[in-house]
């Protein structure tokens, strides 16, 4: 590209991002229009939420948020996946303030607790300056019943348990399609299709005439197929789902078999999964995204499947009957469940906990910690941009996990502890619901997670003053209360307390055995393709054991169906549209929380708390040294990225190329202008890793 075709292209996006201005300014007058025409509507007296819910184009939730007199009196309970209780009282359930002081080298032993119980509001804050309050629009997290209605919460469900299986898993054939090129890779063959549009009635047709019987499972490693006619959609998403949803001659969305409980298609803009039942026989087959697994950087077909091959033979040597399923968290459950101890004390199996909290779980302990920090609290110029990932870092918090019936710990039983006793809770697998004080003279990043407005959503609140109430694991409480610069003020509201266990340290310890293999391989192997191929297994690996944990959270399942528009009347009454054409409208519902036997909620939130702690503080004992956020100038840090930190400034932080080490990823020279939209803060990470190839190349 010369100079004048450069700016010739400059002057295109501009146009691109003038029209963009336009057509939001034009959707926004739509929805206006919408909502205006949704309370008219309402006016009539027999009108239903249900009814206009789908000629809207959206849920009866948001329906009922424009005109609350459309509310149906089942909407709260079908809505609300529990009750919040009333807070907590100072006369029925003080709060336990714990203070720890600051301790950057001490050993944890050597912390002090003091536990009082909670003053009036006023009294507590010791300042004639009324703390900052927490947004006023944030979302409130449930609490835990008062009395016997509360302590009910705390039991196993009924005849619910991980137990090891008793059967062999059933490998699939499988093959590698690349829909760009229509490259098929089976087995040791490679043959050339014509695809002709795409569709998934051209690749089925296509793959089951070159290949008549026996695939069970096509990958597509290029090309995303199901975004072929994306730009006569809205979003991906509806692209995605009439992909999928389109009628197939001879073929019919599968209903599951046997053991095999996944059922039906999986709509997600990026990765969705396509499974069909052939109408004659017994013949069922899913077309999935190779992107599960690991980012292709244009690799063909064969060395994704040598990628796989050796992943297997990898898994092979620690499970002998280990089989690669369709996706990395199917994949790491299964084989989660084949380290169940056969004797000894968990040979009957983990129990799951009672429904109530798990909804308490999934509504409370977050993910990862995404958040980009704007000017002013970074400089408008960034004097450089330093992107330091941990290395497979979850796989340095699986040595210990909740496991036993949980007990709760009031305020009131807290404060009554001993020093000894709270610092024993506060080490051990715990959830804490906790209201926190961000101290006056505080000046770096935030520590805590609080709910944000938006659904799911967290921030980390930082502006001296500010209190707020939220729920957080023990890593993180501890972390606030013997971080480097000042103590945080947290009081002790509830809490669920485990024993202390190890569940997944069999698992963890096979898979990162697994993949220091598998990287080794990659680093030494002399053949460019077979060393490209044990990268990608290895970056499977870290798949694995990632969304395997996030499996056990056991989200509320989402179901999704398509009704013809000339029978909207038949819309699910408590469905979301996510999309709809002139025949078709695709909508999503909640169906709760199935009978899962490996629902262990507990151990994804402490394994990701810890995760999040690590991120602010993590200490190298060999080398007698700290990493962290926490170990960086105010105003250095840029951005959090589940497992990634993003800096003004290099630091010498050890890499010994082990789980949880900070890896740097990216070094981008400055001036960089800061960041203001994730956008942003991706393709200078991309600039800045590119940057350090380069140099380090050179």
């Amino acid at each position: 590209m010369d100079a004048q075709s450069y700016n010739a292209a400059l002057a295109d996006l501009r146009g691109v991002r003038d029209q963009i201005k336009k057509t939001q300014a034009a959707l926004v007058k739509l929805e206006a229009d919408r909502d205006r025409r949704i309370v008219q509507l309402a006016s009539y007296e027999k009108a239903k939420a249900e009814r206009i819910a789908p000629a809207a184009g959206l849920g009866v939730a948001a329906v009922v948020a424009l005109a609350p007199a459309l509310a149906p009196d089942s909407l709260d309970l079908q809505q609300a996946p529990q009750p919040s209780a009333p807070k907590p009282s100072t006369s029925e359930a003080p709060s336990a303030a714990v203070t720890l002081p600051p301790q950057p080298q001490a050993a944890p032993a050597a912390t002090a607790v003091r536990a009082e119980p909670a003053a009036p509001d006023a009294a507590r804050t010791g300042s004639t300056t009324p703390p900052a309050a927490a947004h006023k629009a944030q979302r409130e997290l449930p609490s835990i019943p008062a009395g016997p209605s509360g302590d009910a919460w705390f039991a196993h469900t009924t005849g619910l348990a991980s137990t090891r299986p008793n059967f062999t898993q059933q490998a699939r054939s499988t093959v590698f399609l690349d829909a760009t090129t229509g490259i098929l890779v089976h087995r040791s063959q490679t043959h050339h299709l014509d695809l002709a549009g795409r569709s998934a009635a051209d690749i089925l047709t296509a793959v089951f005439h070159t290949v008549p019987e026996g695939v069970e499972r096509i990958y597509i490693t290029a090309g995303d197929p199901w975004h072929h006619d994306a730009d006569r959609y809205p979003y991906l998403r509806d692209a995605v789902a009439a992909w999928l949803n389109t009628p197939i001659a001879g073929w019919r969305t599968d209903t599951g078999r046997g053991r095999d409980r996944m059922a039906g298609h999986f709509v997600h803009a990026r990765h969705p999964v396509g499974r069909y039942q052939r109408e004659t026989g017994d013949l069922h087959v899913e077309i999935r995204s190779v992107g599960e697994w690991f980012d292709t950087d244009g690799d063909d077909p064969h060395i994704i499947r040598d990628a796989f091959v050796l992943l297997w033979q990898a898994l092979r040597r620690h499970w002998d009957d280990a089989v690669i399923m369709g996706s990395p968290s199917q994949t790491g459950r299964d084989l989660w469940t084949r380290t169940i101890p056969a004797r000894g004390q968990h040979a009957d199996g983990f129990p799951v906990l009672s429904e109530e909290l798990r909804s308490l779980l999934h509504a409370t302990a977050g993910q990862g910690r995404n958040e980009l920090l704007t000017p002013p609290r970074v400089p408008e110029q960034l004097p450089q941009l330093v992107e330091y990932d941990r290395t497979f870092a979850y796989a340095k918090h699986t040595w210990k996990s909740p496991v036993g019936t949980p007990r709760r710990i009031t305020a009131r039983t807290f404060a009554t502890w001993s020093e000894k006793e709270q610092m024993r809770a506060l080490y051990g697998c715990g959830h804490w619901q906790v209201r926190v004080t961000v101290p006056d003279t505080w000046n770096h990043i935030g520590l805590l997670p609080a709910p944000a407005p938006a659904d799911r959503a967290w921030h980390y609140p930082a502006q001296p003053g500010t209190t707020f109430t939220t729920w957080a694991g023990g890593p993180e409480i501890h972390t606030a209360l013997t971080n480097p610069l000042t103590p945080w003020k947290v009081e002790i509201l509830d809490g669920i307390l485990w024993d202390d266990g190890k569940p997944l340290d069999d698992w963890a310890r096979k898979l990162k055995d697994t993949w220091t293999n598998l990287s080794a391989q990659a680093h030494f192997q002399g053949n460019p393709q077979q060393a490209r191929a044990a990268h990608l297994a290895s970056r499977a690996v870290r798949s694995i054991l990632l969304y395997g944990i996030g499996s056990f959270a056991q989200r509320p399942r989402m179901v999704t169906g398509t009704t013809p528009r000339t029978m909207e009347r038949d819309v699910p009454p408590d469905a979301e549209i996510i999309g709809f054409d002139d025949e078709l409208i695709t909508w999503q519902k909640p169906t709760g929380f199935t009978r899962d036997p490996n629902a262990h909620p507990e151990w994804s939130a402490a394994i990701w708390s810890a995760a999040r702690a690590a991120l602010l503080t993590q200490r190298h004992r060999d080398d007698d040294t700290y990493a962290g956020a926490l170990h960086t100038p105010p105003r250095t840090v840029v951005a959090f990225r589940t497992d990634a930190l993003y800096l003004t400034q290099p630091h010498h932080w050890p890499y010994h190329h082990q789980p949880g080490d900070y890896l740097l990823k990216g070094h981008l020279t400055g001036p960089v202008p800061a960041p203001t939209t994730e956008e942003e803060l991706l393709a200078l990470r991309d600039l800045g890793r590119a940057a350090l190839t380069t140099r380090q190349e050179g």
